[in-house]
């Protein structure tokens, strides 16, 4: 049983670390950052292995970074599909159906990718050139690691209809280019646009507003068909852009959203309240990042605003201790409310974000809401003031927490 137990518990432990979700985990981080870099490590590898007097000088450095880079993304590939049965939404299925599932998705399949490589140059040799283009896809492993790339990617799956319709209409475009062109320009330059097939080459290249100029109207009529189709480039180009944009800006939006919503409702302060009032309170709070060793507040300051860590961690310099503050925990209330100056400096440890509400937001959210009044007056009333005893965020941690 002890043995189960202890399979169970690293089994867990590797999902956790292994899991792109798990910000919160130092150890998940640092691998992550080191998975990051070796990624970045082989991919510019593989492109310096491509100059000859480079690869004749440095090939065993070329081959230990190949053979690390295969050792290290293959432990992680198996450890992913051990470990994947932790996933809640596979809980319930079978292991070997839930690792199957998982082995089918885009990320896991580009892994696999990234270890083929390895493999095929065991049996198949070295210089088979498809091992170029396998190493260098293992640069879409980044995707796994950025929220920026995972979010850009899920903005265009989700608009993956009117992108695809962007290119119906661009390519209808292209042929009716083509054709006017041809008929235009025809006689004129056979060569060139003799066909409607030969003056497509010259479409797409106007259109996506290239313009190699190997190809150019030399007719007044082609030349106002050149005219209107390049404009015309310039809206097909625009359009992708304007709604990859909107969309990226949407799932950032709905990020930003569901982590504010399940910050608000973790913090102690507003753990009572409905969906409704939880709405209410995000209408006020703003986002602030803050770098490692950022200072966050300084003794003796006035006190503005309290502050909520959606991620990341604070130091609070007490006189006699040093008090570590983490996700879900909040500072700087009592004082305000008791119109105080604040009594310890407080740190960021790491990258942080904090939701920060403002002293007059804070009274106004107060009056809009009687049972947010009452319970903010019955945690400032349950602390200590902080000019008597310093501990008052000491206090504020154990509420926050608790």
């Amino acid at each position: 049983m002890g043995h189960v137990r202890g399979v169970r518990f690293f089994r867990r432990r590797c999902y956790e670390i292994l899991d792109v979700g798990s910000t919160h985990d130092p150890l998940s981080r640092k691998i992550h950052r080191a998975l990051v870099g070796l990624v970045l490590l082989t991919v510019a590898a593989t492109i310096l292995e491509s100059v000859p007097s480079l690869y004749q000088r440095y090939a065993f450095v070329f081959h230990l970074v190949e053979v690390l880079a295969a050792t290290v993304f293959l432990i992680e590939y198996v450890l992913h599909m051990w470990a994947i049965t932790e996933h809640p939404p596979f809980r319930n299925l079978p292991r070997w159906k839930a690792r199957l599932k998982h082995a089918l998705t885009p990320s896991m399949i580009i892994d696999l990718v990234a270890i083929l490589p390895f493999f095929l140059a065991i049996f198949f040799g070295p210089e088979l050139e498809v091992l170029l283009m396998l190493r260098l896809l293992r640069f879409y492993k980044l995707a796994r690691y950025s929220p920026g790339l995972r979010s850009l990617i899920e903005a265009v799956h989700a608009e993956r209809r009117a992108l695809l319709a962007c290119v119906v209409i661009l390519g209808g475009l292209m042929i009716v280019a083509a054709a006017v062109m041809h008929v235009v320009e025809g006689k004129a330059q056979p060569e060139k646009f003799g066909t409607i097939p030969e003056s497509m080459y010259w479409a797409i290249i106007t259109l996506t507003t290239v313009g190699y100029g190997d190809a150019t109207p030399i007719t007044m009529g082609g030349k106002l068909v050149a005219g209107f189709t390049a404009v015309m480039g310039l809206v097909m180009l625009a359009l992708p852009v304007g709604i990859i944009a909107t969309a990226f800006a949407e799932v950032i939006h709905r990020q930003d959203f569901v982590v504010t919503w399940n910050m608000v409702a973790r913090v102690p302060l507003f753990a009572h309240l409905d969906a409704l009032e939880i709405a209410a309170v995000m209408r006020y709070l703003r986002s602030r990042m803050v770098e490692a060793g950022d200072i966050v507040l300084q003794k003796d300051a006035p006190a503005d605003s309290m502050y909520l860590i959606a991620d990341g961690a604070v130091e609070v310099e007490l006189k006699d201790r040093r008090l570590r503050l983490e996700q879900g925990q909040f500072f700087g209330v009592s004082a305000i409310l008791r119109k105080e100056r604040t009594s310890a400096t407080v740190r960021a440890l790491e990258p942080t974000r904090l939701l920060v509400l403002g002293r007059d937001d804070l009274a106004a959210l107060m009056d809009q809401n009687h049972e947010i009044a009452q319970r903010v007056r019955e945690v400032a009333d349950s602390r200590i003031p902080m000019h008597h005893d310093p501990s008052d965020t000491e206090q504020n941690a154990g509420n926050a927490s608790g």
